[in-house]
């Protein structure tokens, strides 16, 4: 049977709650899979830890995820455009698959289920290459995609696993063994510059934060506080976790809103960096140089700066952050809309947490990745966005 034959709807979705069924039947299993992931990772990284970890919810949240998608309309054969010419051509333009797509990821052994079933359900091929960190947790998983395949009498060939050095996979990148439509990193910055570098086939930058909020001059300094201690420690290793704060300078009792942040900070554990506007604040180590405002930290680390006014915000978060996500707190629904149209960032909030920027919470059903790219798609990749398109031109005849 050829991979490379779409898959009818049914088949998809079939193999999606089979192996929903799968991974809770095999909850102990993977769970102890993880532990040896857990117990030989010897790194000293907290983001790679707490993305490697796997306990019993996530086990429940992979399977609910994989029947969510299933519940999902397919996203193949969409019509976008649909004309008919004078000279009588029909031409229509529907939604395709992309083919084979290869996702490259550290750490996170959920990405194996949940990238891997939205871009199966979109009808492509996978081919799935995570780190050495989760070796046994993904080989458990790939494990029971393989089962969920053949009990639905269906090539196993669709989902396949690549246990390569990181030698082998530069290797692979550059010629690679069979033909590779798309390729996605999800990782560090190294990862996606190692990839970029090496693939010679389109890449979709995913993963990369450096996310700012702005404390406008008329921000509920309530709201700001609540904001932005959600955003920096509810998840450390998360893309969309908060990594720069400026604050306005002409903000009302600005010294006792400064004065409350780090201490709410400083009770959290966060190591609080500042210009030299803010670090002459107790608990607050003046930066060594502007490079840090362009490092995303994943890790319980702020910075804290002064600006002048929205503008000189824009500037600063147009200039260093990531592209990822932004946040302007403020009262001011005109200073907003001029916040959120002038930053360039893939998603752009008022007085909400950068937590949100997640293709469950942006009611995608879940996300394959968090593109920063402006081609194809940007922010969340969901099932509907991993799919290019086709040309169908309908003639009797016609010549030009």
């Amino acid at each position: 049977m050829s991979t490379r034959k779409t898959l009818t709807i049914n088949q998809r979705n079939k193999v999606l709650l089979c192996m929903a069924s799968l991974v809770l039947e095999n909850k102990e299993g993977i769970l102890q899979a993880n532990s040896l992931d857990v117990f030989h990772y010897k790194g000293a990284d907290l983001s790679v830890l707490d993305r490697l970890k796997v306990d019993a919810v996530k086990v429940n949240d992979m399977a609910t995820s994989l029947r969510l998608l299933a519940d999902e309309s397919d996203p193949l054969g969409k019509e976008l455009h649909h004309v008919i010419q004078e000279n009588g051509l029909k031409i229509i333009n529907k939604t395709a698959p992309f083919g084979t797509v290869m996702i490259i990821y550290e750490s996170r052994p959920d990405v194996t289920v949940e990238a891997g079933a939205i871009a199966f359900k979109s009808g492509n091929k996978i081919i799935l290459k995570g780190g050495k960190e989760a070796i046994y947790s993904n080989l458990k998983l790939v494990e029971l995609w393989h089962k969920a395949l053949l009990q639905c009498a269906i090539n196993t060939t669709w989902v396949e696993y690549l246990k390569l050095s990181r030698i082998e996979t530069q290797e692979f990148l550059e010629n690679p063994t069979q033909k590779i439509d798309l390729i996605i990193p999800r990782g560090g910055e190294k990862l996606i510059a190692f990839v970029k570098k090496n693939a010679n086939c389109p890449v979709i930058v995913s993963g990369r934060g450096n996310n700012f909020l702005y404390v406008d001059s008329e921000a509920d300094v309530e709201i700001a506080l609540r904001i932005i201690m959600n955003s920096k420690t509810a998840k450390i290793s998360a893309c969309n976790a908060l990594d720069k704060v400026l604050v306005n300078a002409s903000l009302p009792h600005k010294g006792a809103f400064l004065k409350a942040l780090v201490l709410q900070l400083k009770a959290s554990n966060v190591t609080i960096y500042g210009d030299e506007k803010i670090s002459s604040l107790e608990e607050v180590t003046l930066i060594k140089n502007d490079d840090v405002w362009y490092e995303e930290f994943l890790d319980y680390k702020i910075v804290i700066g002064q600006v002048a006014s929205s503008s000189e915000a824009i500037d600063k978060i147009n200039r260093y952050g990531g592209g990822h996500s932004a946040v302007i707190i403020t009262t001011n629904e005109q200073k907003a809309a001029v916040f959120m149209t002038g930053v360039d960032a893939a998603a752009v909030y008022q007085n909400a947490s950068t937590r949100f920027t997640d293709g469950g919470q942006f009611g995608l059903g879940g996300e394959l990745a968090i593109s920063t790219d402006k081609l194809h798609h940007r922010g969340p990749m969901g099932l509907q966005h991993l799919v290019t398109n086709k040309w169908y031109i309908f003639g009797n005849g016609q010549t030009r």
